[in-house]
């Protein structure tokens, strides 16, 4: 009893979402002599739910995937695996498979009646009454644990991830992705956009701030539906969301960023009507985090000074010689 007490005390320590999740594999291994344990993402690709490992034991050690989800090849349909699916389906705790030679619990992550990911223990022998009820323990403790990280890290109004976030997940996503050991495997990029509502305050000066909240918790749902669960969007405060997006070439992420615009334009907002965004981003690979965004919010600036409703790319707008830099202070200063 006394390593598991040490492995709880050690993953409640955590601030870190997969670092938790890294640590509540590790303690559930502690719980059988031939357990393999995974924690398993729900994601969307071609209208159907999928499922991929995201973090896996192998030989007693606990390892992470950075494979972009979408193009993993463990990847399998939900449909696959038909108990899990059943669960989900009947929003129920926990599903069993047991068939010899292996035996499967499943132990859904429920956020606001919806499952996004999924913890599985394999083993060869059934689980036994006891067993069941300390995994059970383990894994409240740990969702438990998470809501709480969840709820620090979500912007309180849209439920997005929060900017105090920014930096660790800018960490995780921009980092080269894919197997540098097949040359011909072409990773996809990271691309950091700012998108700013276009005359917020006008909004919120007409409308009173209930109904620009609105429109602010209505932005945020198009943003969810309109990107990748590999995807990330925070909410940097006011009317300024940031999206990082992985994606193989500039063209399609123009395209992604420009599909959002023109969805927002398309949308009607309760009582305002209809409203606009101005979107600037950037290749999110080279630099510091300030840096990426400085070069993002430049060419945000520049499609508010020319017109707003619009989605520019700072390197576009450099190669055009549209933006320049110039001396001041001593300084190189871009604009």
């Amino acid at each position: 009893m006394a390593p598991i007490l040490q492995h709880l005390v050690e993953m409640t320590g955590h601030r870190d979402q997969l670092r938790l999740e890294l640590s509540v594999l590790q303690t559930l291994l502690q719980l059988g002599t031939d357990m393999r344990v995974r924690a398993l993402e729900f994601f969307f690709a071609d209208a159907e739910v999928m499922v991929r490992p995201r973090s896996w034991s192998e030989d007693g050690e606990v390892i992470t995937s950075h494979c972009d989800a979408a193009s993993d090849p463990a990847r399998q349909t939900l449909d696959e695996l038909p108990e899990l699916a059943r669960c989900i389906e009947q929003k129920a705790t926990s599903a069993v498979r047991a068939d010899a030679p292996m035996h499967t619990l499943w132990l859904p992550v429920w956020v606001n009646d919806k499952a996004h990911a999924c913890l599985e223990i394999t083993q060869r022998k059934a689980f036994s009454r006891q067993q069941r009820d300390v995994i059970l323990g383990v894994f409240r403790v740990y969702q438990n644990y998470q809501n709480l990280l969840d709820y620090s890290e979500r912007d309180a109004l849209t439920g997005l991830h929060n900017r105090k976030t920014f930096e660790e997940q800018f960490a995780r996503y921009a980092a080269p992705t894919g197997d540098p050991a097949r040359a011909k495997d072409a990773p996809p990029q990271q691309w950091l956009a700012i998108l700013d509502i276009d005359h917020f305050k006008r909004v919120n000066d007409e409308y009173g701030h209930l109904y620009g909240d609105e429109v602010l918790i209505l932005v945020a749902n198009l943003l969810r539906n309109s990107f990748r669960a590999q995807d990330r969007i925070f909410r940097f405060g006011g009317e300024e969301f940031v999206v990082l997006l992985r994606s193989h070439t500039e063209a399609a992420a123009h395209e992604a960023f420009e599909r959002f615009r023109a969805r927002v334009k398309q949308t009607m907002f309760p009582q305002i009507g209809g409203i606009s965004v101005s979107i600037g981003y950037c290749a999110a690979q080279q630099g510091a985090p300030v840096e990426v965004l400085g070069r993002a919010d430049q060419a945000l600036y520049y499609a508010k000074e020319n017109g707003r409703n619009q989605v520019h790319c700072y390197d576009e707008l450099m190669r055009q010689g549209l933006l320049k830099a110039q001396i001041a202070h001593s300084e190189v200063e871009l604009f």
